[in-house]
């Protein structure tokens, strides 16, 4: 059994691994030429001050109640003055423009309307092929070759449609209304009430549910709303999350931004994940700059709120119309306001978050280190009786040549150190907290159908019917999907990991596995190696059709795999 013999192997590494029961912070590493970062697509300058030369609204009269939160809102009324303000490029920006091709500069194009498109992915049998169209449709007319290989982490990119409906359907201001109404949306935990006037950021969450009177009187006196996880309310941004997750390898998230006309709701920032910036509704003036210096290229972290001054002029400006996108690099500053004629939705899609080099070799070195100590006599070595009196910042500007020869030293261990680094896995923990994070799929008519979760077992007629195992070593099955579960060695065990019993709320179900036995090892593998072909249950490299028949219920009972045809 290869991969068993594979397993045992590794696991001599990751019982070490997990036996140091260390926290990881995240980490981060620069990547590209800072020199790339400046060159932004085109933003037609005419076009931007055309929709900014609109005439003001007049304000909306509000009597301040008793209650404690009109008491809040009577204080944080913002001042809706006329915007007549030209956006003109400045000599950064014309700079960083030169040398860009109309068909580089600015990105238009259509596509399939949402739902037909979701419809059409539901037949695709491939789920990594579904994947792959979303993520195209999301950039569209963007390749999506190019846009990894010439924009992602290293520039912004805009791509204007002029067409209102592309994003249609994904989410909406009646949607949200909705769930208001319907659901548990919690001040703090679903829902962030905040305003940014005279440089100032603040957030104005009562305590308990978020409701319709509350909420939207908070809107009225010009505070925006944030929906922090939409995906737990709203089933096509879900499905939506699903699938690009998949493609990404990497949590896909998302936040819902509703703005009310003429108002900004948060100072500029910058994020630590990749963002998709998705206009849905109305149409909302951004400004991006560049990161203020190489340190902040690909941050660890977000940002605290900067002030205006703190961060130079726009390398990007422009007013998003619905259907359109915007997608900007972590560490990329920016901010975003609501034009006085029409209010703004948008929904900023992202991924990446802790999913650099340097997140991966922080689980590898310490593991890395802790082995070679224990298998290789150079690390155990003392150190020089006397290095105290040449070493050390206080002795760092010395020319001593014992110096050399010690750093000399550190340099032939720290490349000797890689030959222990137990990076298979330092990948498999990765892949652990990347199923915690993931969102259950949302399974297609198909996949229903012929899962666990449209099984035919019910009550009726006063009896239970259809009830029991009918999966034979004729039945035909693969994995629900390409990325569902994965084998993993903790210590002694081997485990199975996998996505299909998650939540849609945010780890608010543990991580999900089994310890798999030994003989059953090979024929998981053979069945996540072989997706997204249907394999028969009689084909599972097993001792016996009783040992492939009882794998297959397990596995199917969980929900990680389906039949070829229902049951």
């Amino acid at each position: 059994m290869v991969f068993f013999n594979e397993v045992r192997r590794v696991t001599r590494y990751e019982a070490r691994f997990m036996s140091c029961g260390f926290e990881i912070p995240c980490g981060g590493l620069r990547v590209g030429d800072t020199s790339q970062r400046v060159s932004i697509p085109y933003v037609s300058s005419t076009a931007v001050i055309d929709t900014l030369q609109v005439a003001d609204k007049k304000k909306r009269k509000k009597e301040n109640g008793a209650n404690k939160v009109h008491t809040i809102k009577a204080q944080l009324k913002p001042e809706r003055k006329k915007k007549r303000k030209k956006l003109l490029m400045s000599p950064q920006r014309e700079e960083s423009l030169k040398g860009f091709t109309k068909d580089e500069e600015c990105a238009n194009g259509d596509g399939e309307a949402l739902d037909a498109l979701l419809a059409d992915l539901a037949n695709v049998n491939n789920s990594r092929e579904r994947a792959s169209k979303l993520f195209q449709w999301l950039v569209n007319p963007v390749p999506a070759k190019s846009f990894f290989s010439e924009t992602w982490e290293k520039k912004p990119i805009l791509v204007q449609r002029k067409n209102s409906d592309y994003y249609k359907g994904l989410f909406s201001t009646a949607e949200f209304d909705r769930m208001l109404r319907k659901e548990d949306v919690q001040y703090g935990v679903n829902l962030d009430v905040t305003s940014y006037t005279n440089g100032k950021r603040k957030t104005h969450n009562p305590a308990g549910r978020a409701l319709p009177f509350t909420v939207w009187d908070f809107y009225e006196n010009g505070c925006s709303l944030r929906l922090l996880n939409p995906q737990a309310f709203s089933s096509t941004v879900w499905n939506v999350l699903s699938i690009l997750q998949e493609y990404f390898g990497s949590m896909a998230g998302a936040n819902v931004y509703l703005t009310p006309p003429g108002t900004q709701g948060f100072a500029p920032h910058y994020d630590d994940i990749e963002a998709f910036v998705v206009q849905l509704e109305g149409k909302k003036h951004w400004r991006v700059y560049n990161p203020r210096s190489e340190d902040e290229v690909l941050p660890v972290l977000s940002s605290a709120n900067f002030n205006q001054i703190d961060i130079g002029k726009p390398i990007l400006e422009v007013v998003l119309e619905a259907g359109d996108l915007l997608y900007f690099p972590r560490g990329f500053i920016h901010q975003g306001d609501c034009l006085p004629d029409a209010h703004s939705l948008h929904v900023t899609i992202s991924s990446f978050q802790k999913n650099s080099w340097g997140d991966l070799l922080q689980k590898v070195v310490p593991v890395a280190l802790e082995i070679a100590m224990e298998e290789d006599v150079e690390f155990r070595k003392g150190l020089p009786l006397d290095y105290l009196t040449y070493m050390g910042v206080q002795n760092s500007d010395k020319a001593d040549p014992r110096r050399t020869q010690f750093l000399s030293q550190i340099q032939r261990l720290m490349k000797k150190l890689a030959t222990y680094s137990p990076v298979d896995a330092a990948v498999d923990q990765k892949a652990r907290d990347f199923f915690h994070d993931c969102l259950p799929p949302m399974l297609t008519p198909e996949e229903l159908s012929s899962s666990v979760q449209g099984a035919s077992a019910r009550w009726e007629h006063g009896q239970v019917v259809d009830v029991g195992s009918q999966i034979t070593a004729q039945t035909r099955v693969r994995v629900l999907r390409a990325g569902c579960a994965r084998l993993c060695s903790d210590g002694e065990a081997v485990n199975l990991y996998y996505t299909t019993e998650n939540s849609r709320v945010y780890h608010k179900e543990e991580l999900k596995s089994f310890e798999v036995k030994a003989e059953h090892t090979d024929a998981i593998e053979f069945l996540i190696h072989s997706y997204p072909k249907f394999l028969t249950v009689g084909s599972f490299p097993c001792d016996s059709t009783e040992d492939k028949v009882a794998l297959a219920e397990l596995l199917f009972e969980r929900g990680i795999i389906h039949t070829a045809e229902p049951l």
